[in-house]
């Protein structure tokens, strides 16, 4: 009955609209009620949820990322990605994907790429004669990129979800490989759909031009290096290399590019402030939820049920997958971490998967689930920017789907993508 109260409650609520953190925060403190153990437990579990000091990585990287793009740096990465594959088939539908594989690994937010690197693409993308379905989707999954490219805030919810015992370093060196791969399957997929279509060829502007476009993005770029760098060799943690792209960022943007106005630095500033406070409220509530699934010993009945069905590893990562692609379609990609992650890991685990391994794969799968609806956020976002229906994206994303589902299997039972590039840096 315990466990029926706890999802109960917290599935009739999200049904009815209510926002996910008050879900899990209600559906908490019924379960609570229901067992008879103080109300306390439920705002304690929330507060040590929320005191973590790497969580303050994410706050710092979402101001990064909101300072970058008000400051002009999107842009230059954009112009400069231009001057790259802009003359393939379909070429403003490269450019997009180059310039969110870039800007991913300055960003770390799949919402914020899709926003930044849209609203820049998308219209140029119409205006040029692509279709509208075809720039939001392309840009909605290229978006994905920076779920697992550094500094992922993902792979940090992640580690904070998994005891605070896994490597983020590790996190950050294991999704660079899938996350190319997830980029030139896309590159792919955008160049025959849209020699289907009969997109147009953009015109080679030349190596030179190529030349002063990366001179002018290379500033922005370097943030790159600077966090990963740092952060593999040891020279600063996750959290620290988070203050230090603040830091860069707006050096870049008010001193270097000179683009940074007082405007644009406090709407950066507001935004950042009000991502993190429903960031951090979504984490600590689902750290509530989180316990309680642990107390009630859910993880140990899904291996036995696991168990019943299969005890084939193969068989056992296809199952999760489906699973988590389902749920992924239900729930915001933060509390989908941190409630599955308690769950999963120690199924995972039990069946020999590196705990690394795992979290690109559920990170990787629960980012799909951010681009299909009804909770598709990363979707939203594009279809807004692109001004066209959800329905009208999803009848023709299949083809990029089928891409990231295909990156998703090879991510899953080929370790060593994920694995190989941790492993050189041991």
């Amino acid at each position: 009955m315990d466990l029926w109260i706890l999802f109960g409650v917290f599935t009739l609520l999200m049904f009815i609209g209510t926002p996910i953190a008050f879900c899990l925060g209600a559906a908490s403190f019924a379960t609570v009620l229901y067992l008879g153990l103080p109300p306390l437990v439920v705002f304690q579990r929330l507060n040590s949820g929320m005191s973590a000091f790497s969580l303050m990585a994410i706050p710092f990287f979402i101001y990064a990322g909101d300072l970058m793009v008000r400051g002009g740096i999107a842009q230059r990465i954009v112009s400069f990605a231009g001057s790259l594959v802009g003359h393939l088939r379909g070429g403003l539908g490269q450019v997009n994907i180059i310039a969110a594989t870039m800007f991913g690994g300055i960003s770390g937010s799949a919402v914020a790429e899709a926003a930044a690197v849209g609203g820049l693409m998308i219209p140029q993308m119409k205006a040029r004669g692509y279709g509208a379905d075809y720039a939001v989707n392309v840009t909605s999954m290229a978006a994905l990129i920076a779920l697992l490219l550094p500094p992922s805030q993902n792979m940090i919810i992640y580690s904070i979800a998994g005891g605070g015992k896994i490597s983020i370093a590790d996190l950050f060196t294991a999704g660079i490989m899938p996350g190319l791969l997830l980029a030139a399957s896309l590159m792919v997929t955008a160049y025959f759909v849209a020699r289907k279509r009969g997109y147009p060829i953009e015109r080679f502007q030349g190596f030179a031009r190529a030349g002063r476009l990366a001179v002018i993005a290379i500033p922005g770029l370097l943030l790159i290096g600077i966090i990963f760098g740092g952060v593999r060799s040891g020279i600063f943690t996750a959290t620290e290399s988070s203050c230090i792209a603040v830091v860069y960022a707006l050096l870049v943007t008010v001193f270097g590019y000179k683009s940074m106005k007082w405007d644009d630095f406090v709407h950066a500033t507001m935004g950042a402030v009000r991502t993190t406070a429903m960031v951090l409220l979504i984490i600590g509530t689902a750290a509530s939820f989180s316990w309680l699934m642990a107390y009630l010993k859910v993880p140990l009945a899904l291996i036995a049920g696991m168990n019943a069905i299969s005890t084939d590893p193969l068989v056992v990562l296809l199952l999760l997958n489906v699973l988590m692609l389902l749920l992924g379609t239900f729930m915001d990609m933060g509390p989908m971490i941190i409630i599955c992650t308690p769950i999963f890991l120690p199924m995972a685990t039990h069946y020999g998967v590196d705990p690394v391994h795992f979290g690109v794969i559920l990170i990787l799968n629960l980012g799909i689930g951010l681009n299909t609806p009804p909770v598709g956020t990363v979707q939203f976002v594009a279809c807004a920017v692109g001004k066209i229906t959800v329905w009208e994206a999803m009848r023709s994303i299949w083809p990029f789907y089928g891409a990231g589902i295909v990156v998703l299997g090879l991510v899953t039972y080929i370790p060593a993508i994920s694995l190989w590039l941790p492993s050189v840096f041991k």
